[in-house]
Order: C-alpha cells, then structure tokens, then sequence
C-alpha cells in the first residue's frame, strides 16, 4: 500500500513537528511535569491557536473536520515530545463523546471551547476493579427531584487535576456489569459533592481519583445507552494512542542509534559490533511494523461501529504494546545503566511506552478481544 500524505497533510504534521521541536526539549518537559498543572498550559494555549484541538471536529463545530489520519499525524509528534499535555483525552475522547452524544446545546456550549483549547476536559471512565471492562461500572446515578445525582469513585483519570468538565460514566440501571443501564453524565469538578486526589503517573504526567458524593451532574444522551458511544469513541482513542506510541518508539530508536555511534569501548564505537547492529534492526523492524499498524488504526477509526473495525484496533493496539515494550526494553539495554536514571531522556520514553500498553487495554486483552471476534465470526 502507498500511503502518501497530501499537502494540507504534510503541513499539519510539519506544524506539530515544529511546535514540538521549538518547546518540548527535556529540561523543559521535566519543569512542565513538576508544575502544579502537571503539563505546559502555554503550550496546551499554543495548540489551540494553531488550530491542533480543532483538527478531529466538524467545520459546523469549529473545526477542521479531520479524520483519524489527521488525529495520528498530531499524535506521533507529542509522541515524539512524549509531550505531557492531555490532548488524546480531552479532544478525541471527551470531544468525540460529547459530539456523539451531547445534545445542539452541549455541542455548542463545550465542542467550541475545546476545538480552541480554551476548555480543557477529561473522562472518567476506569474504576478500582474494572480492568479494562468499559461495562464494569458501580458508579450510581439517581434522579431526584429533575435532577441526577452521582455516588462512586473513578479512578486513573489523565488530565482532571485541571479539567473543567469531567465525563464520568455511571450505572442508572442493571448490574455492574452490564452494557445496558450504562450512561454519561458532564460534572463540573468544583462543584459540591465532587472532590479530587492528585497525583503523579510513573510516566510524569499527572492524573486523579475522583470521588462523587450526591453530586450532580447533566446527562449526555439517553439515559442507560452510553455504553455504545464510550466503545466506539474509546476505539478512536486507541487509534490515536498507537499514532503517539509510534512517535515516542522512533525517538527511542534515534537515541539508541546515536548512543551506539558514540559511545566507544575497546576504543571502538559499539555500534561497530556485529550483534548490537542486529539488536538495532530488530528495534527498527519492530517500529515499521508498528508504524504500519498505527496507519491501519487510524485510517478505520472513524469507520462506523463494527466488528470488524473493532477487531482491527484491537489487532492494532496488541501489537503495538508488544512493539512498543521491546523498543523500550531493548533501548535500555543498549545504553547500559543510563537508561535506568531520572536524568537520561530515554527512561522517560520507556515509561510513557508502558503505560501507553496499558491504557484502554494490555496486549493479553486486546489478543483476547480478537480471538472472541474471530470467534464470533
């Protein structure tokens, strides 16, 4: 397959490489994670007045209506940055779940301001136990008196230290584990009722645990039939995922080769060894196949919800957590015991590509949420 870019294309990814490049040097990346936001609220302003938040919405929402090959060309640069910003969060999920599923008013009052970066939001989707299982949800809502009322807890929430709407997930009917019953409910995190334990992610972002107490929130949709729209709009999350995966493994790449270029012993660089150049083709033979996978996710993200499409990024997602912690693995057993210290960048590349393989699903659900649908099929 010949998969060339056009020329609007290759300047949005030329544009993101630029900002990227022009910001998000180390130093900087370690004062942006060790601030009170927890990322560059400068840099998060700069997307938005270069029109990067807008690029997934519709031009009747504000934005440029982009597909998932746009998504993934913005993704693979804060990928390359490991770029702190909650950016996956809150314009493709968040936004994606408020364009499914929010009202004329919602779409209007909340996709304006998040195509511009002026609103910054994030999802609750995860609990204590949930695992991966977007259907396991204890979370209660109850309506009292007109108006719903939220009790439960989430957990793992990227980005809701500083969000202004939070998007939670909560149980109206049925048992904790059911597709049905399953609704989305907008929260204002400085309301009563609703309070916040931050903390920092092993990869240096920062994330929260929320906890709802009577809180009240504004439904999103129809009550009890969520669970549709969070699976297909975690599909698009997962395609965008792959995209920043793929950009943090090709840095990892560039770093391992220039140390192997540089660092000599036997008074001769080490890259000059035959079995340390099959290491470093391995790492790249691993970083095309991912690469490869990530064009796949993306061009089907926005595909209409299907079994197919649904086996496809789960295909995507597993191989690119299996790509992505060898290259993480192997860059740190090529630069020796660096790698392993605060100071060096590629231990933070390693760290954000673990937790990437963890994020909406670990290789061994994704293998299983394939073979179910061969399976089915």
């Amino acid at each position: 397959m010949d998969f060339k870019l056009t020329e609007e294309q290759q300047m949005l990814k030329e544009t993101a490489e630029r900002l990227v490049r022009d910001v998000y040097d180390f130093e900087s990346r370690n004062k942006f994670s060790a601030s009170e936001a927890g990322f560059s609220t400068d840099f998060w302003a700069q997307l938005g007045e270069l029109g990067l938040t807008a690029i997934p919405f519709s031009e009747e929402l504000g934005g440029f209506g982009g597909t998932g090959v746009e998504t993934m060309l913005i993704m693979e640069q804060l990928g390359k940055g490991i770029c702190l910003e909650p950016y996956m969060e809150s314009v493709v999920l968040a936004g994606g779940l408020i364009g499914q599923l929010g009202n004329d008013t919602q779409k209007e009052e909340l996709l304006g301001g998040i195509a511009t970066g002026e609103l910054q939001a994030a999802v609750a989707l995860d609990e204590l136990n949930s695992h991966y299982d977007l259907a396991n949800v204890t979370t209660t809502a109850t309506e009292q008196g007109g108006e719903w009322v939220l009790n439960g807890r989430k957990g793992v929430v990227i980005g809701g230290q500083t969000a202004g709407k939070i998007l939670v997930s909560a149980r109206t009917a049925g048992d904790s584990r059911d597709e049905q019953g399953i609704s989305l409910f907008l929260i204002d995190p400085a309301a009563a009722g609703v309070s916040r334990r931050v903390y920092a992610t092993v990869d240096g972002r920062k994330a929260c645990e929320l906890f709802l107490d009577n809180a009240k929130g504004e439904l999103l949709g129809e009550a009890g039939k969520a669970y549709d729209a969070i699976r297909y709009q975690s599909g698009r999350a997962i395609a965008a995922l792959c995209a920043e995966a793929v950009g943090a493994m090709r840095t990892a790449c560039d770093l391992t080769l220039e140390y192997l270029k540089t660092r000599k012993q036997f008074g001769v660089p080490i890259g000059k060894f035959q079995v340390l150049q099959h290491r470093m083709v391995d790492m790249i033979s691993e970083l095309e196949r991912a690469t490869s996978m990530a064009i796949l996710a993306a061009c089907l993200a926005d595909d209409e919800d299907s079994a197919e499409r649904s086996a496809k990024l789960a295909a995507a997602k597993f191989v690119i957590n299996r790509a992505g912690r060898y290259v993480a693995e192997q860059c740190i057993q090529l630069h020796g015991g660096i790698a392993m210290t605060w100071e060096y960048n590629g231990a933070h590349y390693a760290k954000r590509l673990v937790m990437i393989s963890h994020q909406f699903g670990d290789d061994d659900h994704h293998l299983e949420a394939y073979a179910a649908q061969l399976s089915a099929a």
